[in-house]
């Protein structure tokens, strides 16, 4: 059984080293802490693993597990594709107890085979799985004979559930590119100007809003790793001139490695808000040392921004100065910190429970002076806040709703499975339009009237349902 290659273990133990002496030092954890139940549903490496590597959209993704691990992520993240729509198929062993008795792998064998037969995907990405890491099935085996079989590249993916957190199943999803994937094949024709995007997984169409951008200044983004992905691309990211990482520190292992392996620099940027974005395409331009395109870049940014400020001005005046909570732990927390501070509005408290120890450095930072960090997360702790900071808008997903109707004010619901795309300049337009509807949805004027058989006076409604600029937006 080999469910962490050696490889693996050398090249996470690098990145993982300063992190757990920041968590040693700063906190310190009873041996005798008792299990939360639910802590680790959605968040296994086995999961994210998956997270990463679905997006490669010409390829079959087998689960080699109980059935009901292929069911527990698939969809569960609305990763779009303009092409194939093969990663959207549910593949497993179905791994039963005779499997766990006499092992799995032969069931295993025989289905990568018919999948080939029926489907002809690009590739196959087999995914180890908590039962038969432990039964000790060689998943690397069998890729291998199913390789030499069919000509077809399968890829053994070690990520077990309980090898680790979602940043490790993350960083094992990279390193299973960079062994199996990343330089088996070369691209037709290569450019100075041919980048690499990685870390983005083009959730609800995000990196579509990007790549225009890109186009625009003549850049070719040589590898989406994996947002919308196709199999070959992934092969030939090695010719890039440059490395981008978008939000993703997971993958970060995987840049370090190209730098060191194929002397591709790399750099770590965002697309999420206006200051943002501009930066990104700054760098990328810098980075690309070409006095013309940084000119270039410099133009579209000022046209650009100059459009966006014209949109959003109407938003402006009918959003600023309201004052929301965040308790998002789907995506990083401070895609909407950074709207709701380009539209005038004050964030007074936010969670930050599913996020790392730096990234809640950072959205620390981005708050003001009194701004909140909600420890526990819970419905009478966000109410509380609600009620003593006179909040005006809830923003998180779906589990806390009754808690916005119980304080009465607007909640606008925000999850994994979003269906909207925040990327870019036209995402900051897409968030301001979500605020606005919601805030001055008519249903939460009726929700903050006295119910009839309430004596007290009429409450006074917190949107302006009725006023003419909403027909304006």
């Amino acid at each position: 059984m080999n469910p962490t290659p050696g490889k693996s273990n050398d090249s996470l133990s690098d990145s993982n080293s300063e992190d757990a002496c920041q968590q040693i030092l700063h906190k310190k954890k009873s041996s005798t802490q008792l299990p939360q139940p639910g802590t680790t549903q959605g968040s296994c490496a086995f999961d994210s693993a998956m997270i990463t590597l679905v997006p490669i959209t010409d390829a079959a993704h087998v689960v080699h597990g109980p059935s009901g691990c292929a069911a527990s992520i698939w969809g569960s993240y609305s990763s779009l594709s303009s092409g194939s729509m093969l990663y959207k198929i549910r593949f497993s062993s179905d791994i039963d107890e005779n499997d766990i008795i006499f092992g799995g792998a032969k069931k295993l064998y025989k289905g990568i085979l018919e999948l080939q037969r029926r489907y002809k995907p690009a590739a196959v990405f087999v995914y180890s799985t908590c039962i038969t890491a432990l039964i000790g099935d060689d998943i690397e085996g069998v890729c291998k004979d199913a390789t030499e079989k069919t000509g077809i590249p399968t890829i053994p993916v070690h990520c077990p559930g309980f090898i680790g957190n979602q940043n490790l199943g993350n960083r094992v999803a990279g390193e299973a590119m960079l062994e199996h994937v990343i330089g088996t094949d070369e691209p037709d024709t290569i450019t100075p100007y041919d980048i690499n995007l990685i870390g983005e997984h083009n959730i609800a169409g995000a990196i579509w809003n990007v790549l225009p951008l890109l186009e625009k200044l003549g850049i070719r983004v040589l590898a989406k790793i994996t947002g919308d992905a196709i199999y070959k691309e992934v092969c030939y990211a090695h010719r890039a001139k440059l490395n981008v990482i978008l939000s993703s520190k997971a993958l970060i292992n995987m840049a370090k490695r190209m730098e060191k392996e194929y002397s591709i620099p790399y750099i770590e940027e965002s697309i999420y808000g206006v200051e943002q974005i501009n930066q990104f395409l700054r760098n990328i331009a810098a980075k690309l040392s070409n006095y013309d395109l940084q000119e270039r870049t410099e133009k579209i940014i000022a046209e650009e921004t100059a459009a966006l400020e014209e949109k959003l001005a109407l938003y402006i005046t009918r959003l600023q100065g309201k004052r929301v909570i965040l308790s998002i732990g789907s995506f990083k927390s401070w895609l909407i910190i950074f709207a709701a501070k380009k539209l005038g509005m004050e964030v007074i408290a936010i969670s930050t429970n599913s996020n790392t120890e730096e990234d809640r450095i950072r959205v620390k930072s981005l708050l003001s002076q009194d701004g909140i960090i909600l420890e526990q997360n819970s419905p009478e702790e966000i109410l509380q806040i609600i009620n003593e900071n006179q909040a005006d808008m809830l923003i998180s997903d779906k589990r806390y709703q009754d808690t916005s109707l119980t304080a009465r004010i607007p909640f606008l619901d925000i999850n994994q499975e979003r269906n909207h795309a925040y990327a870019g300049y036209i995402g900051i337009l897409e968030v301001a339009r979500e605020l606005y509807a919601a805030f001055y949805n008519p249903v939460w004027e009726q929700v903050s009237q006295p119910a009839p058989w309430e004596e007290d006076g009429e409450v006074e409604g917190v949107g302006g349902a009725g006023n003419s600029l909403e027909e304006d937006i």
